[in-house]
């Protein structure tokens, strides 16, 4: 809203109601408009539909348009670097360091923005467990941003405790104000810059709602671990009996699919914490992928595309009926829903369970074909993979990707996110490996018979079979073989699983082509890890796989 009208708004009345004591004058922001605190869903309905920032689709969810970024502007993100923090953090192509002089000269410019302009405030929480539950302040130019923030962390309704909230970490996302490449030393004019030492964050000049949950989950990867928390990038649910299961997977691996199982509840499906007392959802709500979405094989998250309270970002729809498109990709691959977890079926209530995981599961989607469909990992194994995060992109999942799939890896399977060496965070999970027990399994969901293009992707039924054997104990008395590149464990049988599934060199005709394409798959890790491997124990580089050649 242009800062020189004067009229009232729908929520105008009720911007003060649910205030805290701890105005944005304490945080420097002063001489602002008017600030909406804390609105409820339907207030910041109305606002957005006054001010036109989004478009009302039949059913009930709102459809908004991000303009230029679609997705994260990963290469525009910043940590600003301070003697207290610079030796914890991995410098690099994910943690740019930024200068605190020019933090402080952004900072004073993003504070004369500010001036006379109208802003929307919700003090939330990131963290289902109260132990370890974080105080957050996100304050946005736009109210769907406002609505986007209540959709994905934990809300409470209760004026007394929001009176009194004090903020841990502030977000401050305000994407008309844009930076400056030569005053203030950014790669573009749009910046996601963090400051740990003074526990605030500037999303300038994107709308990208991803930019605030990512921002949040980055905080939470860094200030967690001083908590001995290991914060995680996967999905987690829990069995009737307690029994947790932690799912990491890159964007195509089966993540969301696979851990939304009907004889287990949900705790979350992208951002977790494993404290010493169990595991806990950092969100309140889900940031799940539509395009192409399936009302047959997705029921749960179609559904949510057609109820009031969701965010959908870039759906294309029609503005005469108002129905939504889920098919169309015109504006991108990447459309988006955002919406509250109590939209989905069957979930842990409290977002949180006091017991530690018993199965760790690394999703790959493996496109050369050769990887066995899943395999056993020790401690260290377990430390290897998690540090490689290996899957292949396919089309569909990130845009510019041709047919033909692409090998990639991230760290951590979320290297974007992860502000310390990767070697840290797989050394926390190998310490709760031994003390708890929990066994780790690297399921590949891609090709078998061939390569991508020559063999097909293998039956999502009989993943689920293995995974199920996996996590109901089947696979513990089984007999297995050692894996001749890798050394992981691969099980010779499985309950309801051919046994020609388990050997994927089986269904190749013609072997040697199968142990080439393998060794080179080998090469490719090596080749890989060469990035981690100053910061590595001995152990963990050994885990890795060992070439043909050298084994002659």
């Amino acid at each position: 809203m242009s800062k020189y009208l004067e009229f009232q708004t729908p929520a105008s009345k009720q911007a003060m109601e649910l205030a805290s004591d701890f105005r944005l004058k304490n945080q420097g922001l002063t001489n602002l408009d008017r600030v909406y605190w804390n609105l409820a869903d339907e207030p910041l309905y109305e606002e957005i539909i006054f001010r036109n920032e989004a478009k009302l689709s039949k059913q009930g969810a709102i459809v908004v348009n991000t303009g230029k970024h679609t997705a994260r502007a990963a290469a525009d993100k910043f940590i600003v670097m301070e003697e207290s923090n610079s030796k914890d953090i991995w410098w690099g192509n994910y943690n740019r360091p930024y200068a605190h002089e020019k933090w402080s000269q952004l900072m004073g410019r993003l504070q004369a923005w500010l001036q006379g302009e109208e802003v929307f405030v919700q003090d939330v929480y990131a963290g289902a467990d109260p132990d370890y539950r974080m105080p957050v302040r996100i304050i946005t130019e736009k109210a769907w941003h406002s609505l986007f923030v209540r959709n994905m962390f934990i809300t409470t309704d209760d004026k007394d405790e929001l009176k009194n909230l004090i903020p841990e970490f502030t977000v401050i996302c305000m994407p008309g104000f844009k930076v400056d490449p030569i005053t203030d030393s950014t790669r573009t004019d749009t910046a996601i810059i963090l400051n740990f030492e003074q526990r605030t964050a500037i999303i300038a000049n994107t709308l990208y709602g991803g930019e605030i949950k990512k921002s949040v989950f980055t905080v939470l990867n860094f200030l967690l671990t001083y908590q001995d928390v290991l914060p995680m990038h996967c999905s987690a649910n829990v069995s009737d009996n307690g029994e947790v299961a932690l799912f990491f997977g890159l964007s195509g691996t089966g993540k969301t699919t696979l851990s939304a199982d009907p004889k287990r509840r949900l705790i979350g499906d992208d951002e977790h914490g494993w404290s010493s007392q169990g595991v806990f959802n950092f969100e309140g709500g889900c940031y799940a992928k539509v395009i192409r979405l399936s009302e047959e094989h997705e029921p749960q998250i179609y559904a949510t595309t057609r109820t009031f309270g969701t965010i959908l970002e870039n759906v294309v729809f029609d503005p005469i009926t108002r129905r939504i498109d889920l098919d169309d990709d015109t504006l991108t691959e990447n459309t988006r829903a955002s919406y509250p977890l109590e939209f989905i079926p069957n979930i842990a209530k409290d977002g949180y369970v006091r017991t530690h995981p018993k199965n760790i599961i690394f999703l790959t989607c493996d496109a050369t074909g050769t990887l066995p469909p899943i395999s056993r990992l020790n401690p260290e194994q377990a430390q290897y993979h998690f540090i490689s995060g290996y899957t292949s992109k396919i089309a569909g999942t990130e845009i510019g990707l041709g047919i033909e799939p692409q090998i990639t890896f991230s760290a951590c399977f979320g290297g974007p996110f992860m502000v310390r060496h990767p070697f840290d965070y797989s050394e926390m999970l190998k310490q709760r490996m031994l003390k708890t027990k929990a066994q780790c399994w690297l399921v590949n969901t891609g090709w078998v018979g061939g390569r991508f293009g020559v063999g097909k992707r293998i039956s999502i039924r009989h993943t689920r079979n293995l995974l199920n054997a996996a996590l109901e104990g089947k696979l513990d008395k089984v007999k297995y073989r050692k894996d001749k590149l890798f050394g992981f464990d691969v099980p010779l049988t499985c309950p309801e699983v051919p046994e020609d599934v388990l050997d994927p060199s089986s269904s190749w005709g013609n072997k040697d082509e199968y142990w080439k394409k393998y060794d080179a798959l080998a090469a490719r890790f090596v080749e890989n890890f060469k990035l981690f491997e100053k910061g590595c124990s001995e152990e963990v580089i050994a885990a890795g796989p060992k070439r043909l050649s050298s084994q002659k």
